[in-house]
């Protein structure tokens, strides 16, 4: 079992964890925390990196007390607009976007209440796009607590806390960024561990064979770790 929070266009390095064929829980009885890929996700403009953060209402979100399957997102301001104009920015030179544009462009436009909704919108239809099927469970209750799940005899691998913009990708031992084609490249140079749809926008299908190159299995995380 693999614990993950709901998350915004999360990053490659999440979207490996579904990829790997263990069963999914998804939490959403945790406490939302800002500056998390809760709400915020990281894609490659032209001028290099670019955060795009998802407004949530301040008196449902402006603590971390809130679950966030109670997190509502902030009609304040045009964000949906802004964030889909900066994608179709960053990525109308690629080579799949054209293929994909319609049906992203569609999610942005639904007015979506709550976080964890519009989260979810967005990465099944990654999935879809990619005939992705993982075994996703939602816990929205009480709180899951990995060491108790241990004691309990399962197998539990827990990335609530560690698939963050804040923590190396590298401290990961299952996931290793490996390199594709990026649209500025020549600019920047590769961009790890960006938002899934800049794999997904660049390499289409493909991106499945760099999910599964970006796996380090369990074995090879053991020789990874004692090298």
């Amino acid at each position: 079992m693999i614990l993950l929070t709901s998350a915004y266009l999360p990053p490659v390095q999440y979207f490996t964890k579904l990829y790997s064929g263990v069963p999914i829980v998804e939490e959403r009885a945790d406490h939302y925390v800002k500056q998390t890929y809760r709400n915020r996700c990281i894609i490659a403009a032209d001028d290099g990196p670019l955060a795009l953060t998802v407004p949530v209402e301040t008196e449902t979100g402006g603590t971390s007390r809130t679950a966030m399957r109670d997190i509502r997102i902030s009609e304040h301001g045009k964000w949906r607009h802004q964030h889909w104009q900066a994608i179709v920015s960053a990525y109308d030179r690629s080579a799949f976007f054209a293929y994909y544009a319609d049906d992203f462009e569609n999610i942005y436009r639904q007015p979506f209440r709550y976080l964890v909704d519009f989260n979810a919108a967005l990465c099944h239809l990654v999935l879809d796009l990619l005939d992705l099927h993982p075994d996703i469970r939602v816990n929205d209750n009480a709180y899951l607590d990995a060491d108790t799940l241990r004691q309990q005899g399962l197998e539990v691998e827990d990335f609530r806390q560690t698939i963050r913009p804040k923590l190396p990708a590298d401290s990961d031992p299952s996931f290793c960024a490996k390199p594709y084609f990026q649209v500025f490249a020549q600019r920047h140079g590769f961009l790890p561990n960006l938002s899934m749809i800049d794999l997904l926008f660049n390499c289409g299908p493909e991106s499945r064979i760099v999910l599964k190159a970006s796996t380090i299995h369990k074995e090879r995380a053991r020789k990874k770790d004692h090298s």
